[in-house]
């Protein structure tokens, strides 16, 4: 089988997948599980995290402190800050009151949800794991609550 036709039958199969998934065979009622998990599964396989390796020190120990975790994203390649300020946008329109009382995803839920898929230890110890896993939920929390997204008004 030529090259071509290995990446044709992969895409296909992917398509495949993909289609199966939008379907939401799996899903009895219209709901927003899937689009959701689209989204989480897109940030998770990205070869690169979107907060990059070298800025995960900083964004643990700024946890607890607005300004210090909004200047790390002020400080993140331009791609990785744009891409992270419409997802933390996104994620400001359904922490409204209004929408939490409908989707029971508050502040504290988004973040827990999020935090993997953005921010990624590079650690193999099960402690450092654990312990840093709190800090990233802040850390993202922190920014829902406090990163100045205005400037995607008209984006999003």
């Amino acid at each position: 089988m030529s090259s071509v036709a290995k990446d044709d039958a992969e895409i296909r199969r992917s398509m495949g997948h993909l289609l199966n998934v939008l379907s939401c065979n799996s899903c009895s009622v219209l709901s927003g599980l899937c689009p959701a998990s689209l989204l989480k599964l897109w940030y998770r396989e990205l070869e690169d995290p979107l907060i990059p390796h070298e800025f995960y020190e900083e964004c643990i120990s700024s946890y607890d402190n607005p300004e210090a975790a909004v200047n790390v994203v002020l400080g993140l390649p331009h791609i990785n800050k744009l891409v992270l300020c419409y997802l933390i946008r996104f994620l400001q329109v359904f922490a409204q009151p209004a929408n939490v009382a409908i989707t029971k995803m508050d502040v504290n839920n988004l973040a827990m949800v999020m935090a993997p898929n953005c921010l990624r230890c590079q650690s193999d110890e099960p402690r450092v794991i654990f312990e840093n896993t709190r800090k990233e939920m802040s850390f993202i929390r922190v920014l829902i609550q406090r990163l100045d997204t205005s400037f995607m008004d008209g984006i999003l």
